[in-house]
């Protein structure tokens, strides 16, 4: 028979209902004639616009947002800003989007949803832009550098100077007293209020107008779309990271940096521009679209013909929302506190609640910081980072939550199975996760500040910037502008590597007559010296277990994520899943960028200092602590949240134990057909009835049955 999708209406409901859903009226529809074939067509054609439009504009936020990741450590040299401030900026996304998601969420849903999502999208495009704002109206970008360029590779530039070096006051004047970093973290929250109608009103519009047997297909179609937004963001921050901030505007060949040295800024406003384009261009189709789409000729075929031929009810399944149907404020908020008291009442869900706060802690944390980590640890270069992070670890992830979700279907894992499953991965994972420990790389030499210079005795070394070889010359302590000596190690600048000449310019620049380069013609130039074999060597591996520990970890996603589902009463499940995410955003996703930054810079061993005074942006590391107080919060946090997993587990095992326990004692000691349909049956309201469906207390055991 075929499923109840009518209810009793008056003549003014019908009449309301039939003008949203743009049905014929009852004068001008007939039994004989059927629904009208257009409108199915014009729903149809509607509705795979709509979905274009949504997943473009899903594919735009993603690739802004990994955009925003990737240059993290470009706006921290740009700005000369610490970790934790940039942890500041990466979490005003999520303020933004806590600041309207009770609003929209709950107002979106009774207006015009598509041209609200319009708006949300020029919102994050206007956001992306005020990002980009601080790179046109902030001036040239000017590193730290003892030597004047030239682009006469025959003169002689003196770096030995014989007097005291300019004040740091010297030039501040037409500094802006208002820090631009501002303008990337106004921008940043604008993009969070924009992002927030995308998800809930774009989803809820595809149910409600999608048939019942398409719906998931199309939401899957979205998500999919949505990781490889990500790829492309991470690709983008890879390309733009390799050109020079002032690209076109300063001569490239009096540049004497390269893309690996720690004072290295690409343009990182290029990413924004592009990407806040590709916002604006998502947001065109949602104008066009109406509120709501006809009910397609397959919807009104379940109904009855004496039903619908006679419109006497109105044509609407249960579980789509119904625009024009009103409900008491009052009533709303009465219920409101005794059902939220129900949620929390579940000791199952507060305790998932807790475990994935934790997890989304170390997660978010890891992958903020993952990139400039990679730089730092490994001597890789930003734009290499990035592209590591685009090309291997994101489709790592997407293809183990893939894989999650197919091996849950096949195994058809029960609720202790998704539970038993999602916790595997995570253990092994985890485990897997520990020898990134041993992958590590030994503290760059850099004289007077990892290593004693040269000429110096290692007894007698105090960590001293100042020594013998370079007493003579007035040398800034607080200047970054590595050179490498011949003998193969890092001096701070070419004043304290006590070099009196230098030929050549840019990167080409060679450095001569070095008092403390203690062999070969006592030269040196420009840059760091590269990294020692063995840590290139080591480099490969880390990826391959980064790999690998991705794709296991994400396996447990799609099954974890059922268990939120399965865990609550069905009338409880919209407010879990919305209190879930509130609960991760506000106590994961901005404070967990803030104090993984603060603590990163603990490992600081040189810290760059501003033109007019004050510490700016860190420019070497401690790398043993560095990697210690990364991977020891990382893998920390998760190792708590293993407690808290093993203790919920042991709650759902007794709860299923009770509920079998109960079965046995009724005589109920299998899952017969017979049982099955009597399960099936009490969860089916009657189609004859009109009382609304009655839901049972949530049950594990039968959870496994079905």
């Amino acid at each position: 028979m075929a499923r109840n999708c009518i209810r009793e209406t008056s003549a003014k409901e019908k009449e309301t209902f039939l003008r949203r859903m743009d049905l014929p009226s009852k004068e001008s529809w007939s039994p004989e004639n059927g629904p009208n074939k257009a409108r199915g067509s014009v729903c149809c054609s509607g509705l795979k616009m709509f979905l274009i439009a949504l997943s473009f504009a899903y594919f735009s936020k993603a690739l802004s947002g990994s955009y925003m990741k990737s240059t993290i450590t470009q706006l921290e040299r740009r700005f000369d800003i610490p970790s934790y401030l940039i942890g500041v900026i990466d979490g005003s996304f999520e303020i933004g989007n806590l600041l309207v998601i009770a609003f929209v969420s709950y107002f979106g849903a009774k207006l015009h949803r598509p041209k609200i999502i319009a708006v949300g999208c020029l919102l994050m495009s206007l956001g992306t832009f005020l990002i980009a704002l601080p790179h046109f109206i902030i001036g040239r970008y000017k590193f730290e550098t003892s030597v004047r360029s030239s682009v006469n590779s025959t003169s002689n530039l003196t770096t030995c100077l014989s007097s005291a070096p300019p004040s740091v006051t010297a030039g501040c004047e037409n500094e802006s007293r208002l820090s631009m970093w501002i303008y990337v973290l106004l921008g940043n929250i604008l993009r969070g209020v924009g992002e927030t109608p995308i998800q809930p009103l774009g989803i809820s519009y595809i149910d409600d107008h999608a048939l019942e047997d398409n719906a998931a297909f199309y939401i899957g179609c979205v998500q999919t779309i949505s990781v490889i937004g990500p790829v492309f963001g991470y690709l983008l921050g890879s390309l733009c990271a390799k050109i020079y901030v002032d690209i076109g505007f300063v001569n490239m060949e009096t540049i004497s940096i390269t893309p690996g040295d720690v004072r290295w800024v690409g343009a990182w406003w290029l990413g924004y521009l592009i990407a806040g384009f590709i916002t604006l261009l998502s947001a065109v189709p949602f104008w066009f679209l109406p509120k709501s789409l006809p009910v397609p000729e397959e919807r009104l075929s379940k109904c009855s013909p004496e039903r619908t031929s006679f419109i006497k009810d109105s044509p609407v399944l249960d579980h789509k929302y119904h625009a024009d149907e009103q409900a008491s404020f009052l009533r709303l908020a009465k219920d409101f506190l005794p059902t939220l008291r129900c949620l929390l009442g579940n000791p199952i869900y507060i305790l998932y609640l807790c475990v994935t706060v934790i997890q989304f802690n170390s997660l978010i944390g890891m992958v903020t910081y993952k990139p400039k980590y990679i730089e730092q640890h490994y001597g890789q270069s930003a734009s290499k980072a990035n592209f590591l992070m685009g090309v291997i670890n994101i489709p790592a992830v997407a293809l183990g939550m893939f894989s999650g979700g197919v091996l849950m279907k096949k195994l058809k894992l029960s609720i202790m199975g998704a539970a038993k499953f999602a916790l595997g991965t995570s253990l092994l994972g985890y485990f897997l996760s520990l020898f990134f420990f041993a992958m590590g790389c030994e503290n760059a030499e850099v004289a007077g500040i990892t290593v004693p210079y040269r000429m110096e005795s290692p007894s007698r070394w105090n960590s001293s910037l100042i020594v013998d070889c370079n007493k003579e010359c007035v040398c800034s302590e607080t200047e970054w502008d590595p050179v490498c000596g011949e003998d193969g190690l890092t001096y701070i600048s070419p004043c304290l590597a006590g070099c009196r000449m230098s030929r050549g310019s840019g990167v080409y620049t060679v450095f001569a007559q070095c008092s403390c380069v203690a062999v070969g013609n006592l030269t040196a130039s420009v840059g760091q010296c590269r990294r020692r074999e063995s840590c290139q060597r080591v480099f490969p591996y880390f990826l391959a277990l980064s790999v690998i520990t991705s794709f296991i970890i994400s396996l447990g996603g799609t099954p974890g994520y059922m268990l939120l589902i399965r865990c609550i009463k069905p009338q409880l499940k919209s407010l879990a899943l919305g209190f879930h995410t509130l609960t991760t955003r506000t106590l994961a996703g901005i404070p967990a960028p803030i104090y993984f930054g603060a603590i990163i810079d603990t490992a600081c061993l040189k810290w760059g200092h501003k033109k007019c005074g004050g510490k700016g942006a860190c420019r070497i590391y401690n790398t043993t602590a560095y990697r210690i107080a990364y991977l020891s919060l990382t893998l920390g946090l998760r190792t708590v949240s293993f407690f808290l997993c093993a203790l919920g587990l042991l709650l759902l095992q007794r709860q299923v134990g009770r509920q079998e326990g109960v079965t046995l004692s009724n005589g109920n000691t299998g899952s017969s057909a017979a049982e099955l349909q009597a399960l099936r049956k009490e969860e089916t309201p009657n189609s004859n009835s009109d009382q609304s469906p009655r839901t049972s207390d949530y049950d594990p055991e039968r959870e496994t049955r079905l």
